[in-house]
């Protein structure tokens, strides 16, 4: 019956766009359509003794309601903003209200009411300023024998009383803080109703409880940070400066984030303590929040030419995020090569001080250079099929999947996108997504050792994936548990393979995957489970690089041609010892007892990797403990910090291989003239592939 249904709800889709154009004809919308969400409805009771109750259902998504009204009697269908009406007699009774989408998608509530016509008793009322909307109120009534009530929130101009299921929160905004007298009517079936009445100080918010958003990731190239926890910011900077000012500073803290506070703004200055060159950025970011300044003026200060204005009106009890071009500030003769200054200036002025301020994220910055799309696809898994559960990967047969992104309050949006032939998931905005396998035919990953995924970002700062077997209830710890990538690189595809003995979850009956992440653009490749063996040793290649042969420079791949080497693990008093081995035709180095290793490029000819932005490689290891790769030019003198630096791996993981891309500029190595390179480690065996440099 439920096939049928749903054949003929699609039937009459389809007979309504019969007669458009070809080009209306376009049903792709079908599969964005959800069930219906927040499904809710009002009880109404007439305070007549005669048991009338109005029910008003509401959800998003719905187009109808099916009502089951809980005395026997036959359900009620409405539409969506309609009402159903029913006596009832005195009794309790459990009403469940089904609302139902345009495709035939449902999801039901279910409310329990009391229908009596006694005058409701032992009334309670509570009264709460809301903790993170200001000036918003919020009322929860309960008593015995009653329904709903009216709650009058007594502000001048607004006689209309709002109305709520009895038990449940009825809200309401104030335009102005102060004292209110709010008054309570509880009614049940009785003609006689019961009352409440309280004198109540309505409170504004007067600092953020909230943070602004997050800055995207950057190259250090890209910004120069004045005050952010997101950036390394400029030192020696004074946020508070003896200007004469009547301004006061402080500096909060919330939730792990600092904010600078200036209160009772007439002017307040930012002395640098040295000139800074912007005329290589492009804008000046500032986040503000206020609660009763209308506007700011913003002046940089150069040593040269001074200082110039520009106005920014501010909305009150929200963060704004400002992103001034600076030619707003050239255009008026204003140098950006010399800043040393901000001034701040309330508006309209007020010269012994009025309101209160809030700053974060004050830097300048030019367009990333980190890319913002992948040009290549994710590299291509090697392991065997009969060793996989894949849930999307075009090198692999996919399990089914019930649902994808499926709508679960996420901002996320999800499309697929095509890189080189190859299907990829592009997530944006993603806070949170889901994946559904399939509640009735749960996934068994009971033997796998290994999760694998695939990311590309431009600017996640977090990414998580949740694995969930809802076969277990709230709060056990075998239903779900989350494991978050360790750091992040941004700008190039990067393999993660999580050991599953680090959940938690119950993996014999997954249902659902969760992706987390901190509102960015991700691209997703090749997730799926794995197992490798004991992980004494790798039995497959190393995944194959798919980076254009023009973009690398590469020491050790047979994806690439390498350049000619001088030494591999010279005589340097090392214990490593270094063979060559094959795996499926692919050459590997299987370094053993590593402590340290050399690799000798040309001292007489020296690789230039300026412009380069990744080091990569490929590891498997059954037992160190520690792996770092350490760049080095031998044209400086010990000591000298761009002689030589060294970058380790964070959070090794053992027995599988793992792809590794390390960010250039984490060195402070002088990377144009590198003639040595150096793996150190815990004297363990390491075997390394695809070593090479690339964008």
């Amino acid at each position: 019956m439920k096939t049928l249904k749903y054949i003929f709800s699609l039937s009459l889709i389809l007979i309504v766009f019969i007669n458009c154009t070809e080009d209306d004809n376009d049903l792709s919308f079908i599969d964005n359509v959800v069930a219906p969400s927040n499904v809710s409805a009002l009880f109404q009771i007439t305070q007549d003794n005669t048991g009338l109750v109005t029910i008003t259902p509401n959800a998003e998504s719905a187009v109808s309601y099916n009502i089951t009204l809980g005395d026997g009697a036959s359900p009620i269908s409405v539409k969506q903003g309609a009402s159903a009406q029913h006596v009832y007699a005195e009794g309790d009774y459990t009403v469940n209200i089904e609302a139902l989408g345009m495709t035939g998608l449902k999801t039901s509530v279910s409310k329990d009411i009391t229908v009596s016509f006694k005058a409701p008793e032992n009334l309670m009322v509570t009264i709460e300023n809301d903790p993170a909307l200001s000036k918003q109120v919020n009322v929860t009534a309960t008593a015995d024998f009653a329904m709903s009530y009216d709650v009058y929130f007594g502000e001048a101009g607004n006689d209309t009383p709002v109305t709520g299921n009895i038990g449940e929160v009825v809200s309401y905004t104030y335009q102005e803080a102060g004292t209110y007298t709010i008054r309570v009517v509880a009614m049940g079936g009785a003609i006689e109703t019961t009352e409440f009445s309280q004198e109540f100080e309505v409170t504004a918010i007067l600092q953020p409880i909230t943070n602004a958003t997050t800055p995207p990731r950057r190259d250090s190239g890209d910004v120069i940070s004045i005050y952010s926890d997101a950036y390394s910011s400029l030192s020696g900077v004074d946020f508070y400066p003896n200007w004469g000012q009547s301004t006061t500073y402080t500096q909060i803290d919330v939730d792990g984030n600092n904010i600078i506070q200036y209160g009772n703004l007439n002017y307040e200055g930012v002395d640098f303590g040295s000139t800074v060159d912007a005329s290589g950025m492009t804008f000046l970011h500032i986040d503000v929040w206020t609660a009763d300044l209308a506007a700011l003026e913003i002046y940089p200060i150069s040593s040269s030419t001074g200082e110039k204005a520009v106005l920014k009106n501010l909305v009150a009890d929200q963060w704004v995020s400002f992103d001034i071009p600076l030619s707003d500030f050239t255009d008026q003769g204003l140098s950006m090569a010399d800043i040393f200054q901000f001034k701040f200036v309330g508006s309209p002025y007020a010269a012994d001080g009025f309101g209160t301020i809030f700053l974060d994220n004050i830097y300048f910055y030019k367009p990333s250079s980190i890319p913002t799309a992948p040009i290549a696809k994710a590299p291509t898994p090697t392991a065997p099929q009969a060793n996989v559960t894949s849930i999307f990967s075009n090198a692999y047969t996919n399990v089914a999947l019930s649902e994808v992104n499926p709508n679960w309050g996420q901002s996320t949006t999800l499309s697929t996108v095509a890189i080189q032939g190859d299907d990829t998931w592009l997530y944006e905005n993603l806070n949170y997504s889901g994946i559904v396998t399939d509640y009735g035919n749960p996934t068994n990953l009971t033997g796998k050792t290994f999760v694998h995924f695939d990311y590309f970002t431009p600017d996640a700062t977090s990414l998580g994936l949740k694995l969930v077997n809802t076969g277990y209830g709230d709060g056990d710890p075998l239903k779900e548990d989350i494991e978050f990538v360790s750091s992040i690189t941004a700008g190039t595809w990067v393999s993660v393979d999580i050991p599953l003995s680090n959940y938690s979850t119950d993996i014999s009956g997954i249902t659902q995957l969760v992706i987390e992440s901190s509102s960015a653009k991700v691209y997703i490749d090749n997730l799926y489970f794995y197992t490798n063996g004991d992980g004494s040793a790798p039995t497959v290649a190393a995944p194959s690089p798919t980076n254009a042969a023009g973009s690398v420079v590469s020491l050790f791949s047979d994806s690439f041609t390498n350049i000619n080497l001088s030494e591999v693990n010279p005589n340097w008093g090392q214990s490593t010892t270094l063979s060559t081995i094959t795996i499926n035709g692919n050459n590997i180095w299987k370094y053993e007892a590593m402590n340290y290793t050399g690799i000798v490029t040309d001292y007489g000819n020296p690789t230039n990797l300026a412009g380069f932005k990744f080091v990569h490689i490929d590891y498997f290891t059954p037992d160190a403990t520690t792996l770092g790769l350490k760049l080095v030019n031998t044209s400086y003198g010990d000591g000298d910090p761009l002689k030589e630096d060294i970058e380790l791996v964070s959070n090794l993981t053992r027995g599988t291989w793992v792809s590794v891309d390390i960010p250039l500029a984490n060195y402070s190595t002088d990377v144009s003239a590198i003639t040595q390179l150096v793996f150190e480690s815990s004297g363990a065996t390491v075997y390394i592939d695809n070593l090479y440099f690339h964008n």
